[in-house]
Order: C-alpha cells, then structure tokens, then sequence
C-alpha cells in the first residue's frame, strides 16, 4: 500500500493534479498496490486547487480515500470520519470497527450532516484567516537567523528546518537535534512544538498556526527571544 496525505500534515504541502497523474502511472504498473489517500485538509488550501487521486480513473477501484469532519468543520474531538473505498474494502473496515468501537453519538451525527450538506463557502472565512495567519507566521520565522521555512499551500502547520542550531549552546543548554530543539523552546520560551522526529524529518520541527494572531505573534517573539 502507498500512502498519500495532502494537503499535507506536518508540511502543509500539497500533490498537484499532474504530480498525482504521473505516480498514478507508475502504480498502473502494480495491479497489486492499493492507495491510501488521506485527505482530510481538503478545503484547507490557499489557491492551489485540491486533487482528489480517487478521481484518475485507473486508481478509482484501488484507491481507499479518509476524510473526516475535524479539520475543516472546527469539529475536533466530535470524532467523525469517513472512507470512501471500493466496496468490499468498506464491509471489512464496518466487520472489523464494529468490534472495536462504539457508534458515534447521534449529536455528532447530526452536526456532521449539516457540515457535509453546507457549501464549502461556508468555511471560507476560516481558510481566509488561516491564509493570513500563515502569512504573518512565515514572515515572522524568515527573521530568526537560522530558521529555513517553507511557505505551506494548505492544512494549518508549517515546518521550518531548523538544523542551523544543532552543536550551538544557549545559556548552557547544547542543541543536537530536533528534539532538543523543541524541548529548548518549550522550557526556555514557554512555546510548544512537534519534532520532526515523529514524522521522519529530523532537521525540522513542526508548529500550527491553528491560535490567535496575538498568540502567535508572541510564541515567535519568544523564541526570538530566546535564540538571540
């Protein structure tokens, strides 16, 4: 199995439609690879269009698509998610979470229905603000010496490489990896970050934009802060 997440979480890059069409054309080669494509930042982008890899035709009965209702509704902790799969894929999962997990509560259910009949333009304002405060938080972190940052197209997350400062010491502290890094901004500026040990990139450290503006404007003072 191959899988897919884009918009992409820790990231927030995305696949276009002619980068997913030509993988799309290697697998072609693999009858035997089915395609986990995870797309639950969906409707959270900044003007590169989502492409869903379902939707090449040659992939459609091979590809198992998850979504879900957290991050583009707001509607973290409600718990609702969804596939979409070639059938006999879909009766297994229900076999197999009917044994592992209880119904989702009908509140959720209904509050779910209401998100996936609402046109997406509902949501806009919320993908307007996340746009801005993605924005504000790439130019901020550009400031900091030592701070490469990419410039994410969706999701709410960016992640700088921040390999600059590994072997330095601040006030004593010795920086040798990501972790250090992060556990170096958490005690000395009060910010929380992901390393990106947890996701396979050890030179970056992740952070979500997902706060006020005046949060964040003062995490990465913080750690501007504390770097210096």
């Amino acid at each position: 199995m191959v899988f897919f997440n884009s918009p992409n979480n820790p990231s927030g890059s995305m696949y276009s439609e002619a980068e997913y069409r030509a993988l799309a054309a290697i697998l072609e080669n693999y009858p035997q690879i089915y395609i986990l494509s995870d797309e639950i930042y969906e409707h959270i982008n900044y003007g590169a269009k989502n492409f869903s890899f379902a939707a090449i035709e040659s992939m459609f009965d091979r590809t198992i698509t998850v979504n879900g209702l957290a991050k583009a509704f707001a509607m973290t902790g409600w718990r609702i998610g969804y596939i979409g799969a070639p059938q006999w894929i879909a009766k297994a999962c229900t076999k197999m979470q009917g044994q592992i997990t209880s119904g989702a509560n009908c509140i959720a259910q209904r509050a779910a229905i209401t998100a996936v009949l609402a046109p997406i333009s509902k949501i806009k304002y919320m993908v307007d603000e996340f746009k801005t405060r993605r924005d504000i938080v790439v130019g901020l972190l550009r400031e900091i010496d030592g701070f490469k940052v990419n410039v994410p197209e969706g999701a709410f997350y960016v992640f700088p490489d921040i390999s600059a400062f590994f072997g330095k010491t601040i006030d004593g502290i010795t920086i040798e990896n990501a972790n250090d890094f992060s556990l170096f901004i958490l005690e000395k500026a009060n910010v929380a970050t992901v390393t990106g040990d947890a996701f396979g990139a050890p030179n970056c450290i992740r952070m979500s934009y997902a706060a006020s503006e005046l949060q964040l404007r003062e995490a990465i003072k913080r750690i501007a802060k504390a770097l210096s």
